[in-house]
């Protein structure tokens, strides 16, 4: 694809991206497909896809009590449990606002492990990493944003998002319809967004405005992006996904950036 040429112009050392057709062949990739890159908080969708696996084999319930008092593993994935972004510590009641919370997600994990015995990184390894066959992707750290992984890996995921193997249709798609609608919150580094929309995981486009997919992304794309200058969504309407992996932190560049590339991959597959 000659959108993707355009991560050449990123004024970043080392970038690769691709975009996955539904039916989970390439349209396009452009950079070093096998460099491993840090994913920050991109590892969250990993994380709760993990989470939604040991949901459907009954290891856990969306609705038992996790986290905080009142909350549940639900509101964790939701980013709506109360806990502050980087410390346990509740700053709202379950489910009044939405507070991106990486305290949430290690909270999650912490969760996961004492209900399967097997430690979260390894239930990840287990669940998702292996049979997507995603040899190259691991998790050193938190669930929350320790991740590391490639373009060719995520590839893979991006097609099991849109062509789900490891968990059902049904749970995939209310994993990636808004949990808690009309919840206000912050998306970082974007400002206060009301309403903040984001399912178990996944974060929803709907009508968020800045945001960092593209103005002709569809409101039904999902995703998630990273501050190490890493993203991944998921365009249902399009039949399609993207994934760019950079080495350099999210910052004002992105913010410019990811749009314009977006756009112009939208508009490059809408083309034929």
């Amino acid at each position: 694809m000659e959108s993707l040429r355009m991560i050449e112009n990123w004024p970043v050392k080392t970038a690769a991206a691709a975009v996955v057709r539904a039916d989970g062949t390439y349209a396009g990739a452009h950079g070093p497909a096998r460099h491993r890159f840090p994913l920050a908080s991109v590892t969250k969708p990993l994380a709760a896809y993990a989470a939604l696996i040991a949901v459907e084999e009954g290891a856990i319930e969306l609705d038992e009590p996790a986290g905080p008092p009142g909350a549940t593993v639900r509101h964790l994935l939701a980013h709506t449990s109360g806990l502050a972004f980087d410390e346990y510590r509740s700053m709202a009641e379950p489910g009044t606002r939405r507070l991106y919370s990486n305290a949430g997600f290690d909270a999650l994990g912490d969760h996961i492990a004492k209900a399967t015995d097997i430690p979260f990184a390894e239930y990840l390894r287990q669940a998702v990493l292996e049979p997507l066959g995603m040899a190259s992707t691991d998790l050193p750290g938190s669930p929350a944003k320790d991740g590391v992984s490639t373009a060719e890996d995520l590839a893979r995921f991006a097609a099991e998002l849109q062509a789900p193997r490891l968990l059902s249709r049904t749970t995939l798609d209310e994993a990636t319809t808004v949990v808690f609608p009309g919840v206000t919150g912050v998306l970082p580094g974007y400002g206060h967004q009301r309403p903040n929309d984001w399912g178990l995981g996944f974060e929803i486009r709907d009508a968020k405005s800045p945001h960092w997919t593209g103005t002709s992304s569809s409101p039904r794309t999902f995703g998630h992006f990273g501050q190490s200058g890493t993203f991944l969504w998921v365009d249902p309407e399009l039949g399609a996904a993207c994934v760019a992996l950079a080495d350099r932190a999210f910052g004002s560049w992105a913010i410019e950036a990811w749009p314009l590339l977006t756009d112009a991959v939208i508009s490059e597959l809408r083309a034929g």
